[in-house]
């Protein structure tokens, strides 16, 4: 036994710990790909809580033992005391841990990741623990959904693997019991397993090993976990290898807390690179995120990453999608970011590819499913869909320019959508709706009025209610986790049951809402009609959050006086008149009324208006940015004209600046985004803005330009040299702080130079 790294963990007070610990543990145990960028994920298969006594023979427990505690009743408990130097009890931690995860809403605060990277580290990892829904030591149905390696007992693992601690493998016994943490306790000692699989990821280009099986062994009393690898013997069947076994250990000695990693038999320890890093990554790297998680654990809203499909199939999945498509990188002729939509939208594709593989064989269908993405965009999720054998069709309000890149395999159609009896698609399977904006609320009625067979996929990003933004009125929570509350309401009031899952793509807007089955039968679906309409009625005029309090509407179908759902704001309560108006326009279990769903919805203009300021008329923003020039200039003007004296004026917050301004003039810049300070920071020939301040910039303090540095971070490429007119020759009282022959701007007229023209490149097909 070798310790390869201990840390020590500052927890004042005994806050955090232990539940801490095990809250992070279960991030390692349950979600390792945050840690190891090698690992796809893994597959939890079984669960259950044995006994070992004293003398190694082992006694499984009738049941599956308790459930696991909640993080606040497990890091309330502070350690008991034992006998010798280290303390040993560790009441309150669970058997797995709580779920509760480090680091909760980075979904929310992250920024663009690298493709195939977990974002948020452990704060989707552990969202929430994945339900074994296997009896005791069985594998779960999960499990036995992913189908790639055979089923294991795992009672009868632990049992076969029990009765050699007496024998052959006392030394390992002794490992699991934790040595040197003082005298063993009295009677039987109670642990928790866990049967997992884990998944490295697939790459064409370095074959990486297939799925390892481990057995996770949890010591609660004790603060140790045990990670057990499993090989199959001649005979197929499972069991313990006695190489790459570790242990990782909570102890507290002296008033502080330690977190240790220690190896079984070091000399037997084989790295793959992978599932298996070297000691020293153990013993550094995971031990310094399990000891920050341990003190950052917080409860967290969101579903684990990949719940409801294959984790296994997903990675298989992704990686020829990935390598298939890689090239559209290359040819991106929009001005949006290539890496981020292109391997994004793969990562769609490749989980809608997967959850549809796996309905169509739990339908016992063969057929492909059918789509309709409404709001397609780019349409490269339409054009993959459409490649990988499913036909569908892509609708947005404007055309791109990637679109004549696809071929007319791909269908993608230039319109506005409008929720009325008019959009309905009666012959497809599923609708998408990918970041689809103010259509996010109205496609779960949509697929309910299309037929009873349509499903619904939507990826919320932009909070829209039926009409107009949505708005929240509790600050309990975000107004992200809000905004999936009230799609998930939408969809149950449409009769849907609602499932949400977290996908792996670079983007902080990740949870995807999805509508497999209805909650009512195919006979009541005028009635069920009647109570969507009731629905969106009361849902005019007075956009809310379902996280506003009161009792959520139940299900369509649901009996009078059944219980509530999650919550939600009532919303079936509607306003008086209502429910006469609901009435009198039901035409039958499709369309409700004639013309729109709902008055007041408008879709967005085909031509984006740009709001950044730069479409403002040139003798405004002239005149904006001479008046808050000779503002600055006023706060400070010492007396000559010298280069020495050069007067560059003072500062001023953007708060002062508008005060000086005119009121017509501050209504202008507000109807753009980023109003006074975007105006500002589009003149840094003449403005530095920093911090929520403007001054003059001092052109003699800017850098020289580095040739090694990229284009975008270069102020003045060399082709615009002496291409405009120096605004401080023109305006400034002292003149340009600058020689003429060292400034980048002209002095008069006499030495412009052409701009030089623009050439568009053509993607290369």
């Amino acid at each position: 036994m070798a310790e390869v790294g201990r840390v020590v963990v500052s927890d004042p007070g005994s806050r955090m710990l232990p539940g801490g610990f095990w809250a992070a543990v279960a991030v390692w145990v349950e979600r390792p790909q945050v840690a190891n960028k090698r690992l796809c994920g893994v597959r939890l298969e079984a669960r259950r809580s044995v006994s070992l006594p004293q003398t190694g023979h082992t006694h499984p427990r009738p049941s599956a033992g308790p459930e696991p505690e909640s993080l606040a009743e497990a890091g309330g408990c502070g350690p008991d005391s034992g006998p010798g130097p280290i303390r040993r009890s560790f009441d309150g931690g669970p058997g797995t841990g709580p779920s509760a995860g480090p680091e909760e809403g980075r979904q929310e605060t992250q920024g663009r990741r690298q493709p195939e990277e977990e974002p948020g580290e452990a704060a989707a990892a552990a969202a929430a623990t994945p339900q074994l829904s296997g009896t005791s030591g069985q594998p779960s149905k999960a499990a036995a959904r992913e189908g790639d390696l055979p089923a294991a007992n795992l009672g009868s693992l632990w049992d076969a693997f029990s009765r050699s601690l007496a024998g052959e493998n006392r030394e390992v016994l002794a490992f699991l019991t934790r040595p040197g943490a003082g005298s063993p306790p009295k009677g039987r000692l109670e642990l928790d397993l866990v049967l997992r699989t884990v998944i490295p990821k697939t790459n064409p280009n370095c074959p990486l090993r297939g799925p390892r099986r481990e057995m996770v062994v949890q010591d609660v009393l004790n603060g140790a976990v045990t990670f057990l690898p499993l090989e199959e013997d001649d005979e197929g069947n499972l069991k313990v290898k006695m190489s790459n076994v570790y242990q990782i250990q909570l102890s507290h000695s002296e008033g502080e807390w330690f977190i240790s990693v220690l190896i079984f038999c070091p000399e037997r320890w084989h790295s793959d690179g992978t599932v298996y890093p070297k000691p020293t990554w153990l013993g550094e790297e995971l031990l310094a995120k399990l000891a920050r998680w341990c003190v950052e654990s917080r409860q967290s809203g969101f579903k684990s990453t990949l719940s409801l499909i294959s984790i296994m199939k997903y990675s298989k999945a992704y990686q020829a999608l990935k390598e298939k498509y890689k090239d559209m990188v290359k040819v991106w002729p929009e001005v949006t970011d290539p890496e981020k939509f292109v391997y994004e939208d793969v990562a769609i594709a490749a989980y809608l590819l997967i959850l549809w593989e796996e309905e169509r064989t739990e339908r016992g269908e063969t057929a492909r499913q059918s789509f309709v993405d409404l709001g397609c965009g780019n349409g490269l999720l339409v054009h993959i869909l459409s490649n990988e054998g499913h036909p569908g069709r892509g609708i947005d309000v404007r055309r791109r320019k990637i679109w004549d890149m696809y071929g007319p395999q791909t269908r993608l159609e230039e319109g506005a959508i409008t929720p009325n009896d008019e959009t309905l698609f009666p012959d497809v399977d599923w609708l998408i709706g990918n970041h689809s904006d103010e259509l996010t609320p109205w496609i779960p009625v949509i697929a309910a009025r299309s037929s009873y067979d349509c499903r619904f996929f939507v990826l919320p990003c932009c909070f829209f209610d039926f009409v107009g933004k949505f708005q929240r009125t509790q600050s309990s929570k975000t107004q992200y986790r809000g905004y999936l509350d009230f799609i998930t309401e939408v969809g149950s009031a449409c009769g849907f049951h609602v499932e949400e899952d977290c996908l792996r793509i670079p983007s902080t807007k990740r949870v995807c809402l999805i509508g497999k089955s209805r909650t009512y039968p195919p006979t009541r679906e005028a009635s069920v009609d009647k109570e969507r309409t009731h629905y969106i009625s009361s849902r005019r005029g007075r956009p809310r959050s379902p996280c506003s309090g009161g009792s959520a509407p139940p299900p369509p179908g649901a009996a009078p006086g059944s219980a509530p759902g999650p919550e939600g704001p009532g919303a079936l309560d509607a306003r008086p008149g209502h429910a006469t108006e609901a009435d009198a326009s039901q035409q039958g279990p499709r369309a409700p009324a004639e013309g729109l769903w709902l008055s007041g919805f408008h879709p967005r203009e085909k031509a984006e208006r740009l709001r950044n300021c730069a479409a403002l008329p040139r003798e405004f923003v002239d005149r904006v940015v001479l008046q808050v020039a000779h503002l600055l200039l006023g706060r400070r003007s010492p007396p000559g004209g010298s280069a020495q004296a050069w007067n560059r004026g003072g500062s001023l917050s953007l708060a002062e600046v508008a005060g000086e301004l005119d009121r017509e003039t501050l209504q202008r810049l507000k109807r753009e985004c980023g109003g006074l300070q975007t105006l500002l920071r589009n003149s840094p020939q003449v403005f530095q803005v920093l911090n929520g301040r403007v001054r003059i910039r001092d052109w003699r303090e800017e850098r020289p330009q580095k040739q090694e540095e990229p284009e975008a971070k270069q102020r003045l490429s060399p082709d615009t040299f002496k291409t405009r007119i120096c605004w401080f020759f023109a305006h400034h009282p002292d003149g340009c702080v600058l020689p003429a022959d060292c400034c980048p701007f002209a002095h008069g007229p006499g030495e412009l130079r052409p701009a030089p023209r623009t050439r568009k490149k053509k993607p290369a097909l």
